[in-house]
């Protein structure tokens, strides 16, 4: 459904302020405003640094904001979700380590989240040269829009004068010599008891002696890419999970070429042997020749049941690719993003990051639920079953030791089994090192004080941690006793929607861009799906549907709740003359809370790409329909 269409001209919505507690990054310690960006088409990027989506857009949006740099000034917002992500030094860290090369303002108190009437990251905002906002677009895909849109305003404002061109406010940090910077997993090599560490921010492996310090070799230039090669000529981007092969090889996650990777250890030599470098989207084939099927984030990988694993975090899914049949296939999750139980192909995960096999088990750090879960033979023996040992779902998080049923974690992005049958949480956003013991169902924490770990290795009865933040592998003792911490529990900081219980209806707003059409040529063009936590907060309208709206009854017995929506939508070029017109999907998720208020709205309106022409009087000039 397209944004309804309106007889009266639209007011025209003046930007908000930018304002936020952090101050800013990447501006050599400016404070900007909106009046220092006129002139400039503004690209306001909300986004928080632990959510997949938003760093693909920030690959999505890495051409535009090239080809464009004396135009258009993109404006990082970042919004957090989680405790840790709140801390200055925590977004100044994730600022360098996925290279965000513009300014970005630190909002850790969500107040600009809330003038513009956020509802999910990643949201982009446009802005115009006169300061006005022109559109907004929520999830990903958006990059063929945006360009038609910018392109459009650079002609538009050139003509009225209004078009300053010239260098943007950026100003880069200085750089600092480390070995590594931000690893992000780590094996030790057979025989030499080397480490092979993921040197994810430098796009490259790095080989230590034994004593973690020491750099043996290179391998990959440092320069993003994707190429095989030699070591001194393979790229990689952003590389993370490694895997030892039977046959002496590893397989190297790597992430943002969406591929995986297989290095020979004894040469050096890197090939590609799963993934195109295209990132998956819905429709997309999800099994066939490893090298003929997209990908999607793939983070950690390990070796169970004679065949690679993959947590597959841009779909929250598990793939597995088998080396002897050059084969991948979907092994567990829907795409859908959440924490559910049972029959492998009925669970949802949400951005799955660490993954470890023990005998029977594979075990998995779900890092959007802050959860330990495994996956294992089903009864039968015939497929595969997904369990949860720790977490809750996608808003519940802390550091909580106990009994794993109440007991919480933060973000965890990687796990590791221990050699007596336990697990290691690398508990990342707690800066912690914790476990679970299956036998008695408790959870402790071995170690804190640890700068963001992502993953760990048992060596010679110690323990090899990954810190991620502090760009080096710590090994410690395994500890005998549990730390004492102070439980503390949180919940997403973002705030309740009032709406009005009973009979109510929810608008997702989508306009296709500028010359292109909904592609309607094999069936609806549209996804929707909506359902809600608790489940009993939906009496009525939960499902799959191919309409970009739904009628809902919501039960007043419940007060409170999340409503979770998914919506794509695909658009190509209207072209009647074009065979082949290129298209695009666009897609998102939201986690909405709401609380049940007599009298409240009965509409809620999500904007998938557009401006909600369905919003009202004051409303609309407070701009909360995408301002």
């Amino acid at each position: 459904m397209n944004a309804p269409s309106s007889s009266r001209r639209r007011a025209r919505v003046r930007a908000p302020q930018l304002i936020g507690k952090g101050g800013w990054i990447n501006t050599g310690d400016k404070q900007l405003t909106l009046a220092d960006l006129r002139g400039s088409i503004v690209i306001l990027d909300f986004w928080t640094f632990c959510c997949v989506n938003c760093l693909h857009v920030l690959d999505e949006l890495r051409e535009l904001e090239e080809r464009h740099q004396d135009t258009v000034v993109i404006v990082g917002v970042h919004s957090p979700k989680f405790v840790h992500e709140a801390e200055h030094q925590s977004v100044v860290d994730a600022v360098e380590r996925y290279e965000v090369h513009h300014p970005v303002l630190d909002d850790p108190e969500l107040a600009t989240w809330r003038q513009y009437a956020v509802r999910a990251w990643p949201t982009l905002v446009v802005i115009d040269p006169e300061g006005y906002v022109v559109a907004q677009h929520a999830g990903e895909g958006h990059a063929h829009a945006l360009e038609r849109l910018v392109t459009r305003l650079e002609q538009e404002h050139a003509a009225k004068g209004t078009l300053r061109r010239g260098d943007g406010p950026y100003v880069p940090p200085e750089p600092v010599a480390t070995d590594l910077r931000f690893p992000g997993k780590a094996v030790v090599l057979p025989g030499s008891g080397h480490y092979l560490v993921s040197d994810s921010t430098r796009h490259a492996l790095v080989e230590l002696a034994a004593d973690g310090e020491t750099v043996i070799r290179r391998i990959g230039t440092g320069e993003r890419g994707l190429e095989d090669g030699d070591a001194a000529t393979a790229r990689f981007s952003e590389p993370q999970g490694l895997a030892l092969l039977p046959d002496g090889g590893v397989v190297v996650a790597d992430t943002v070429n969406h591929a995986l990777r297989r290095v020979d250890v004894e040469t050096g030599r890197v090939t590609t042997v799963a993934g195109t470098g295209r990132q998956w989207w819905q429709g997309s084939p999800t099994s066939g020749p490893a090298r003929e099927v997209d990908l999607s984030s793939p983070w950690d990988v390990a070796w169970f049941e004679d065949r690679v694993w993959v947590a597959m975090a841009g779909v929250h899914q598990l793939w597995t690719y088998d080396p002897e049949r050059e084969r991948v296939e979907v092994a567990a999750g829907t795409t859908n993003e959440g924490l559910v139980d049972g029959l492998a192909g009925d669970a949802w995960f949400a951005q799955p990051s660490g993954l470890s096999a023990d005998g029977a088990r594979l075990w998995i750090a779900d890092s959007e639920t802050s959860a330990l879960r495994w996956a294992e033979r089903s009864a039968d023996g015939d497929g595969y079953v997904v369990r949860t040992a720790v977490g809750t779902g996608l808003f519940d998080f802390g550091h909580r030791d106990g009994a794993a049923g109440q007991a919480l974690l933060q973000h965890p992005l990687g796990v590791t089994a221990l050699p007596d049958g336990s697990v290691a949480v690398s508990d990342t956003y707690n800066n912690a090192l914790r476990r679970y013991d299956p036998v008695s169902g408790e959870v402790s924490t071995l170690a804190t004080d640890l700068r963001e770990p992502s993953d760990a290795m048992v060596v010679d009865g110690d323990i090899v941690v990954v810190e991620s933040a502090a760009h080096r592998l710590t090994r410690m003792r395994l500890p005998e006793e549990a730390v004492r911490v102070e439980a503390v529990a949180h919940r997403t900081q973002r705030e309740a929607t009032d709406v009005a219980p009973g009979p109510f209806r929810l608008d997702v707003v989508f306009s296709a861009p500028a010359g292109q059409k909904l592609d309607e040529r094999y069936g609806p063009s549209t996804r929707l799906l909506v359902s809600a936590t608790p489940p009993e907060l939906l009496k009525d309208g939960a499902g799959k549907g191919t309409d970009l709206f739904r009628d809902l009854v919501l039960d007043p017995a419940v007060p409170e709740g999340v409503l979770h929506v998914s919506a794509m939508a695909a658009s190509c070029d209207d072209d009647p003359d074009n065979e082949y017109p290129a298209c695009h999907v666009h897609q998102q998720d939201w986690g909405v809370p709401v609380r049940l208020v007599d009298g409240a709205g009965a509409r809620l309106a999500l904007v998938l790409a557009g401006i909600d022409e369905g919003a009202e009087g004051a409303e609309g000039a407070e701009g909360v329909d995408g301002a």
